[in-house]
């Protein structure tokens, strides 16, 4: 039976996602200027720009994981800037790092049952349905976490956050280095994702990943958004893509 991400907490209409103003440092350095974007529920947001303009630290921003944090982030109209990182994933939030984080002692199967359920969010997908959209996990769920393909890792570090709940999924470069049939395999992924109501942020290098999926663009630059526009305004905006990303 599939999963269907259920009603979360905030007024009906109240964005999964708003980011005010946002700044942050790591030690001295300031690395995002004012930060200001909207991601609606059940939405795919991707956020565009070369390596270094701010992306990822966006994410990592999200989480708590920076340094010094300042201005306004709403998750489902609840403000989080003062929250610690536990907290906030509390608040329905799964975070796929680009190092991936799998654990190389464990199994696949002991490493995707290994997180806890996020108290207050709707139930997690079930291991079969994971299973169902992830078959090469299924036949490797015996396998040590290092002996897994770097496909598989990836794989499985997406299933296992929508085991906890999450309903806000924050994936980053979740295509790099893979190989394209296992990039299809994402795409279509986080197609049906969107099909039961996920709300997903994705920072991505690899363009035509990502510019079918999303249905709203971002793109930073020096820490800051300097182009936002929807899908459907994607091929006149090409000209200034090609200009800021080379794409």
């Amino acid at each position: 039976m599939s999963t269907e991400v259920g009603t979360q907490a905030g007024a009906a209409g109240t964005p999964a996602l708003e980011i005010r103003d946002l700044h942050a440092w790591y030690g001295e350095s300031h690395i995002l200027h004012g930060v200001d974007l909207t991601v609606n529920r059940g939405e795919v947001v991707t956020l565009l720009g070369r390596n270094g303009a701010g992306r990822t630290t966006t994410l990592r921003a999200i989480m708590g994981l920076t340094g010094a944090r300042k201005g306004s982030i709403r998750v489902n109209g609840r403000e989080t800037i003062q929250l610690p990182t536990h907290k906030i994933a509390h608040c329905g939030i799964g975070y796929c790092p680009e190092e991936r984080g799998i654990f190389s002692s464990l199994s696949c199967e002991e490493n995707l049952l290994l997180p806890p359920h996020l108290k207050g969010q709707g139930a997690g997908m079930s291991e079969a349905e994971i299973y169902e959209m992830f078959p090469n996990l299924k036949e490797r769920r015996q396998s040590q976490g290092t002996r897994l393909s770097g496909g598989e890792q990836q794989m499985l570090a997406v299933g296992r956050i929508l085991r906890t709940g999450a309903n806000l999924l924050l994936l980053d470069e979740i295509s790099e280095g893979l190989a394209p049939v296992i990039v299809q395999a994402l795409a279509r992924m986080i197609l049906t994702l969107k099909k039961k109501g996920y709300t997903v942020v994705m920072v991505e290098q690899n363009f035509r990943f990502a510019a079918p999926l999303a249905d709203r663009f971002y793109v930073m630059e020096h820490g800051a958004i300097v182009e936002r526009f929807g899908a459907a305004e994607l091929q006149q905006k090409m000209p200034v893509l090609h200009e800021l990303l080379g794409v």
